[in-house]
């Protein structure tokens, strides 16, 4: 028996290493505005809270409201067209999840990326793995991480509860969800954040290897 019968995962720094690909999309859509690029590791800080706010991250300070708006725009349609070209599973991660899959563990993803690429990279990278796959759609009233609804409605979606259930994921937002929807957080050290900043976040329970992930979530 699992030591754990549902694990939630996070998307972007856990499962798949979406770092380059970002950057990529972002510095097109500012360079199309005439603003200055950002590296990857400026860009490595902006991300885990939306795209949205990534941008906002990544404009310049006074950015006109429209023009952010339009930065955003041409995000969306650079990286839905490149949203793979970079993007891969980190080391060992098919193989984790094959057998939490096989000591039948429920999975799930929730992301603060858009919903269109968190479903085509799901699909594309993990197909027939995870029982319930959500991306960012508040504009169906669905909150974005930290807030638990996202949880929430994968729980549903997988006839689910929290008993049992843990958490996973690389960053501040993800400490945060876990808390915020009263689970156990597994925090993986691969990610977007260093474990200094994890330790500010409060995370207290970490993963160095996707091997020791799958023996903690088996039990």
């Amino acid at each position: 028996m699992p030591a754990y019968k549902t694990a939630v995962f996070d998307l972007d720094g856990t499962l798949l290493d979406t770092l380059e690909d970002l950057m990529l999309s972002t510095n097109a859509a500012l360079a199309a505005h005439g603003m200055p690029e950002h590296s990857l590791e400026d860009v490595r800080r902006f991300v885990g809270n939306g795209v949205a706010l990534l941008i906002k991250r990544a404009v310049p300070a006074g950015t006109p409201a429209d023009v952010e708006a339009a930065v955003l725009e041409d995000f969306k349609c650079h990286y839905s067209a490149h949203c793979e070209d970079h993007t891969g599973p980190y080391p060992g991660i098919p193989e984790m999840l094959a057998s939490l899959r096989e000591a039948g563990v429920a999975l799930a993803v929730v992301s603060n990326k858009p919903d269109f690429a968190v479903q085509e990279l799901v699909e594309r990278r993990f197909p027939g793995t995870f029982d319930a796959v959500l991306g960012e759609n508040e504009a169906a009233g669905i909150s974005k991480k930290p807030a638990p609804a996202m949880v929430e409605a994968a729980l549903a979606c997988m006839g689910r509860d929290r008993e049992g259930m843990v958490y996973v994921g690389d960053s501040e937002v993800d400490v945060a969800t876990a808390a915020n929807s009263g689970c156990p957080c597994l925090t993986v050290t691969w990610g977007f954040r260093t474990r200094e900043e994890l330790l500010a976040a409060g995370a207290t329970t970490f993963v160095d290897t996707t091997e020791e992930l799958a023996r903690v979530i088996l039990g």
